[in-house]
């Protein structure tokens, strides 16, 4: 008998497949582009480009995040072990663009790996989504729970895990706006999930779409971006903050929605603050 694509069976192989290829070390390739943000003894943190996969799996064995990491920082990353994801410490979906965080020694990591279980890790993300949100800005808190018919996907559900999300309407078009959104909590699609419930899509979203709502004239993908991300230093009590600049895509999209940006956000950013 041949499965289907999108059959369960289908997806359970596939997530098998996956999560075999990383546990393999990843291919070093230092072709790849890395926007480098900070790197120090503890941490890299790089400002992921839109399009590129977090770490390697089925379809992206060489291009990835950690294959980029790899080329560059192979020695360090290799002595964290599959154990410790290499080193990768929370993943941005194919489509987000933004800050991400690297571990590059044991202790760094497990450091960080208690801050982000107890929820405190900072991280502000900006989001360019349909209508108005109303009100202009709020908390949401809807548990979402993990679906996998072909392709993953969150849906709200009251069997799912705990979400919360809070949100602020920073400037709007005629039928657009950009949000700045914080995540106190790090579920598959969170934001674009919950964006959805709250009535006001990702511009762009074909996995998370509301029909009735305009099209904003975007047909580039979504655009969301990790613009912040702030910890605890280990060893210290030293707040770091460190701010991933948007891509210029971002920017170019939210002026075709009429969508004026803050001075701060469409200028240059100060990459890294104690």
């Amino acid at each position: 008998m041949t499965l289907r694509r999108n059959s369960a069976a289908g997806a359970d192989r596939r997530a098998r497949d996956s999560k075999q290829i990383a546990h393999l070390v990843p291919t070093p390739n230092a072709r790849l582009k890395l926007d480098i943000l900070h790197a120090d003894d503890a941490y890299l943190i790089i400002n992921k480009a839109s399009g590129m996969v977090s770490q390697p799996g089925l379809g992206h064995t060489h291009d990835t995040v950690l294959n980029a990491a790899f080329g560059r920082y192979g020695h360090q990353l290799r002595t964290l072990g599959a154990r410790r994801d290499w080193g990768l410490l929370h993943r941005l979906d194919k489509p987000t663009s933004g800050a991400m965080v690297l571990a590059l020694m044991p202790e760094s990591y497990d450091h960080l790996r208690k801050l982000f279980q107890d929820r405190q890790i900072k991280k502000e993300y900006l989001a360019l989504v349909h209508g108005h949100p109303q009100p202009a800005h709020g908390k949401i808190e809807a548990r979402l729970v993990e679906t996998d018919t072909g392709v993953k996907k969150a849906v709200v559900s009251a069997g799912g895990q705990d979400a919360l999300s809070y949100y602020w309407t920073l400037a709007h078009g005629e039928n657009a706006s950009l949000v700045r959104i914080e995540i106190v909590t790090g579920r598959l699609h969170q934001i674009r999930a919950h964006m959805m419930f709250l009535g006001n899509s990702l511009v762009g979203d074909s996995l998370y779409p509301q029909p009735h709502l305009p099209s904003g004239g975007n047909s580039d993908g979504i655009h969301l971006h990790c613009r912040m991300l702030q910890f605890t230093y280990p060893h210290s009590n030293q707040q770091r903050r460190f701010l991933a600049p948007l891509p210029r895509t971002f920017i170019v999209a939210a002026r075709k929605l009429g969508i004026a940006l803050p001075p701060t956000l469409s200028g240059s950013l100060s990459k890294v603050t104690a």
